[in-house]
């Protein structure tokens, strides 16, 4: 093993994780995680990280330190990480010096520094599909999400039977920084945390492990407190573009099914990435009463979205606040949407922020999460025709267009692909019946070919997700549903 660790110990050189004055003393520590007293001599190894630790994991494994499963292996080699990643003083002092040159120098360093110490698994990043898709709307992104891994009924066994704690409260909470893990709950040890003041409270700047798209970076409360979309949220995020101008930043709704995976603890996604929302043109200009000095207008989006543009970003806040206001309580019913239904609030907003030259910018994406006896999962959700692909919730990075579909339509697609070609009866197979109404559409549309097969699958799985966001869209594109949308933008001015 000798030789791995040298070279675990020579790439956190190399990465600039330890000094070269370091080296004996990192290894010793690696040593000790490895629960060895001595090592052998070896032939030097030179191999990428994931390669590294692989090598490590499985010696541990054989000498019976951890379990061979995902879950076992992630938290040991996050703890070999651990031992080379530097404390958070020192991180923090690097990009707040990085960060008096300018924005862009601190995060770029922070994010290479994120996928250095394997926080970011980019060997994992590197399996997603992606491809994109040109509608009516622009080129929509498509990943077909494969870097979260996916936990062997052993780990799920083994999660279930586990003690229950409460720290840290959730994975977003800044407790998890320098974290151990369990097998419930990641390992963080190799997790640095950036302080940002927003709005005259302390938050948190990271990146997602799983980086969807291009520098995905989290900025989360350091309080364990609830998503809400009000003036204070709307408020946070311009200050935080303030901050970062070259990042966009947005909040997931602060309702079930049309908001994130977590509501519990107040946050928000950004990025230096545009996505086809953000380059989507406004289709109508509109006007808000005592506000004709911000630019509005309604975007050419299968989500309603209404674009407020201003150099005065205290201006878009205040109008923002107006439409948030007129919208929880505007009901519809012409075109199903309602305020509430025995109680229960539906309408809310996802609203993403970012500047644009001279201007700053705020998009705010009319939510609604009424349920009815046909679309139980949601009226304003991915209607059940098209669940085989896309049954989860579009949240923040959906509704910009970036479509995160499961892992299962990897191996799924490539089933049907040799099922289309064989004439194989699709209805017949476990896996691929769900799929059987879709490609009897598809073998009316096309001439299936061993050459074409995998370039239409993947053309309408892009189609399928804008027919997902389409059904999201409160008000739709046809002429009954802008009409309303006009109604309720009217509605805004009577206030």
């Amino acid at each position: 093993m000798k030789a791995y660790l040298d070279a675990l110990v020579n790439y956190a050189v190399e990465r600039g994780l330890i000094a070269q004055e370091d080296k004996t003393y990192a290894f010793n520590r690696l040593m000790e995680q490895m629960n060895l007293d001595s090592v052998g001599a070896g032939e030097a190894v030179s191999a990428p990280l994931n390669e590294i630790l692989d090598a490590l994991c499985d010696d541990a494994c054989r000498r019976g330190l951890i379990e061979n499963n995902i879950v076992s292996r992630d938290l040991f080699d996050t703890k070999l990480m651990g031992v080379l990643t530097p404390f958070p003083h020192e991180v923090r002092r690097k990009f707040s010096d990085l960060y008096a040159q300018s924005p862009e120098s601190a995060t770029a360093w922070y994010y290479q520094f994120s996928q250095d110490t394997n926080y970011i698994r980019c060997d994992r990043i590197k399996k997603d599909t992606k491809w994109t898709y040109d509608c009516e709307y622009g080129s929509l992104d498509i990943t077909i999400n494969l870097s979260k891994p996916e936990k062997d009924p052993r780990a799920i066994a083994a999660a279930r039977n586990a003690p229950q704690t409460d720290y840290p409260k959730c994975q977003l909470c800044s407790e998890n920084e320098g974290y151990a893990g369990r097998i419930n709950h990641p390992a963080r040890q190799n997790h640095r945390l950036i302080p940002v003041t927003i709005a005259g409270t302390q938050w948190y700047l990271q990146y997602s492990p799983y980086v969807y798209y291009n520098e995905h970076c989290i900025v989360l409360n350091s309080r364990h407190t609830p998503m809400k979309i009000d003036r204070a949220c709307f408020c946070k995020l311009f200050d935080f573009v303030k901050q970062f101008p070259h990042y966009f930043v947005g909040s997931n709704a602060d309702l079930p099914i049309v908001g994130g995976s977590i509501l519990s603890h107040d946050h928000f996604q950004g990025g230096h990435y545009e996505f086809a929302m953000a380059k989507a043109p406004v289709e109508k200009q509109v006007e808000f009463s005592g506000f004709e000095d911000v630019n509005a207008g309604i975007v050419r989006w299968p989500l309603s979205v209404l674009r407020l543009s201003c150099p005065d970003s205290e201006r878009i806040i205040q109008l923002a606040e107006n439409i948030l206001s007129a919208w929880r309580a505007y009901s519809d019913p012409s075109v199903s949407i309602y305020a509430e239904t025995e109680g229960i609030p539906h309408n809310t907003i996802t609203p993403i922020a970012r500047k644009r030259g001279e201007n700053y910018e705020l998009d705010l994406v009319l939510r609604n999460n009424l349920t009815t006896e046909e679309h139980p999962l949601g009226l304003f959700h991915p209607h059940a025709k098209l669940h085989h692909i896309k049954k989860e919730n579009i949240g923040l990075i959906e509704v910009m267009g970036l479509a995160v579909l499961p892992s299962r339509l990897k191996a799924e697609l490539a089933m049907l692909r040799e099922a289309i070609l064989s004439g194989a009866d699709i209805r017949s197979d476990d896996t691929l019946a769900k799929h059987a109404d879709w490609v009897e559409e598809l073998r009316e549309k096309y001439c299936f070919t061993p050459e074409n097969t995998e370039d239409i699958l993947c053309r309408e799985v892009g189609e399928v997700f804008r027919q997902v966001l389409e059904d999201a869209g409160v008000f739709k594109r046809d002429s009954q549903g802008q009409e309303a949308f006009l109604r309720f933008i009217g509605s805004v001015n009577k206030k």
